[in-house]
Formats: structure tokens, sequence, C-alpha cells
């Protein structure tokens, strides 16, 4: 007897967001399809900013970004790959596009909707990003959505399989560090910490409440050892910003206790963080076992360490150097990892150990 099981076959009309389109498309979902559903910032962005009105600071659709792996630019952070694009590698899924992305969207497989320069609070680069909150209510449309057009219980189980995978975070930190922010003089660096970590936790019950059960972070990475703050250190030396690698660490583990508390808490949720400041501070600190030979200064931009963000001349400072081999670096530009560091990273958030990547790794996500 042949069985037809493999398979929910369904015949559906999409509605596309942010446009009057609707295109007729049938939708087969294997029986254990998980999805992967991306939010965040710079790290993950995969181009939403192309689409919204912002400056060329959170713009990085022309060259030399994207010149390594799709030969041109993508709006992608990045020589190539992101680390959400290796995931969906990982997992066989397609690279996730961009949630802004006019057109089709195969919304089953997942979507993405970071976006460059964004925060976990609203303030953060405010009215030029999408911010952390926004992303959430773009989530919960296309919840509706979902529930539409595959009706509630095929929905259901499709976001609870799913994957939720955000970056999220580095922007709060940098906008506090800078001189034009009050932050400073109205919270202490612990209650600033709190106010983040809070308006995340408040978007994870959301994604939970409308079905999300699976939650994928990287930890901050060091800060202050970006190519970027050593530039702009005020002692010229070069050094790590500790100040600000201290505010990464102190949201690390604001964040891991606050990820178990919502394990104890909140029924079938599962987490996976990855450790992202001790993976960066060991490629900076010993690039050769890693494969790289450049750890401290960026293959695109100008200045010391090309920490000066004009990678691609298209900023307020237009003058920038390229490296002749990315695949030495383990940045490509002032603030952002190369393809490669991007790939290795994403192999840690698959398949690493709990001391790296825990309590589950995204493999484990993925098939539980």
């Amino acid at each position: 007897m042949v069985s037809f099981s493999f398979h929910f076959c369904f015949l559906v009309l999409f509605a596309i967001f942010l446009t009057p389109t609707h295109s007729l498309g049938r939708i087969c979902l294997p029986k254990q399809h998980v999805a992967l559903f991306i939010l965040g910032d710079s790290l993950f962005d995969a181009g939403n900013n192309d689409y919204i009105n912002t400056t060329t600071d959170n713009l990085a659709n022309y060259g030399p970004y994207g010149e390594t792996f799709f030969n041109y630019p993508t709006g992608r952070y990045s020589n190539g790959r992101l680390i959400p694009d290796f995931i969906a590698e990982f997992a066989k899924l397609p690279f996730i596009t961009p949630h802004l992305y006019p057109g089709y969207h195969q919304y089953t497989d997942g979507t993405n909707f970071a976006s460059a320069g964004a925060g976990a609070l609203v303030e953060t680069n405010q009215g030029l990003v999408i911010d952390l909150k926004t992303q959430l209510h773009y989530y919960k449309k296309l919840a509706k959505l979902l529930r539409t057009r595959l009706g509630h219980e095929e929905a259901k189980k499709l976001l609870a399989r799913a994957v939720y995978l955000i970056s999220i975070g580095s922007n709060d930190y940098f906008a506090l560090s800078t001189s034009n922010s009050s932050a400073l003089q109205t919270y202490s660096p612990e209650e600033y910490i709190d106010i983040v970590i809070g308006n995340l936790i408040t978007v994870i019950k959301g994604i939970y409440k409308k079905g999300g059960r699976k939650i994928a972070i990287p930890n901050l990475a060091p800060l202050g050892c970006l190519p970027i703050a050593r530039a702009l250190s005020s002692n010229n030396t070069g050094a790590c910003v500790e100040e600000l690698s201290t505010l990464a660490k102190l949201h690390n583990e604001a964040l891991s206790k606050s990820l178990q508390e919502l394990e104890n808490q909140l029924d079938g949720f599962k987490y996976s963080i990855a450790d992202t400041y001790t993976s960066l501070s060991e490629r900076i600190n010993n690039p050769s076992k890693y494969g790289f030979e450049i750890s401290k200064i960026a293959c695109c931009g100008t200045g010391p360490y090309r920490g000066i963000f004009s990678c691609g001349g298209k900023r307020s400072v237009k003058e920038y150097k390229l490296c002749h081999n990315v695949s030495e670096y383990v940045f490509f530009d002032s603030i952002h990892p190369s393809e490669k560091a991007n790939q290795q990273f994403a192999e840690l958030m698959w398949n690493g150990t709990p001391n790296i990547t825990g309590p589950y790794n995204l493999k484990a996500l993925f098939e539980n």
C-alpha cells in the first residue's frame, strides 16, 4: 500500500506583505519541515534595509560588499555569506529571503526580519532601522497570515517546529558609548543592561505567545576589540576598549540567566546560546590556529586598524582601503566578520559542544 503521509500539500492564495500583489502557490510541506525565522541587526540582515528610508551608514548595497560569494552586493555586511546563510545551508533550506524583499515569498521556509543598525531598544538608531519591537510586529502579522492560509493546526505545527535566530544588542551598547548618549547620565551600566535584556525577553515571549518554541542567540562579541573600537580608543594604543567589552560580558551573563528562567517558566521552550564572545576572542588572540593571518585589522576600511567605518566609500568618510586576500582576515569591515569567520561561527552554532553552544546546539533544535 502506498502511503502519502510524507507531505502535507496545500493549495493556497499567498497575500504578499507590503504589496497589493497576490500569487497562487502550491505548498508541499515535508512532515518534519523546520522553518528558520531570523531577527536582529547587521550581523543577520540580508538586505531589508535596502527597502526602508535610511542612511548609507545602515546600508551595504554597494561594493565591495558581497564580492566573494554572490559577486554583487546583496545588502549583507560581509564579503559573502552571513551566519544565517550557513545555518540555512546546514538545515537544507534555501537562503532565507529578507522580509521586505518585493515579490514572492516562500514564507513556509521562514523569513528574515533583521535590520542593520537595529537594537533591542526602540531608541537605538530610531527612525533609520527596523527595531526589534517592529520585527516582532512583522512576525505576528506573518503568523496570522500563515494561520489563514494553512489552517490553524498546520500553522501551529510550522511555527512550533521553527527555529528563531536572533542577533541583537551590539548597537545598543555602541550607542551607549557615544559621546552624545544621555543614557549614561540616566542609568547605571547595570540598569541599562537590564533594560536591553528586558526588551529582548519581551520579544522572545511575544514569539512564544504566537507559537514559537525554539530560540537561538549568539551572545555578544568582545565589542571593545572590534577594529572600530580600537581605532576610536581614547588611549591611541590600539588596545581593546575594556569598558565596551565589560558591557558585553555583563549582557551575556544576564542573557544566560534570563533564558534559563524562561525555560523554567514556559512549557516546551528550548534555547541555544552560542558563546561568540569566547569564539571571537580566540580568533583575535590566536588567528593562525583558525586559519587566519590578520585578526586586529579589518580587510576594508581606513585609519588605524582600518577601523574607520568607510568600506565602499559611500559613508561620511569616502577613503578606504581593501585587502588583497580577505580569507586571511577575521574582520571584513570595521565591525563585521569576514565570510570565513561567519562560516566558523555558524559551524559552532550548528554542532558545537555544550561548552561553546548550549544547552542545545542548532542541529539538535532543528531535529527535535
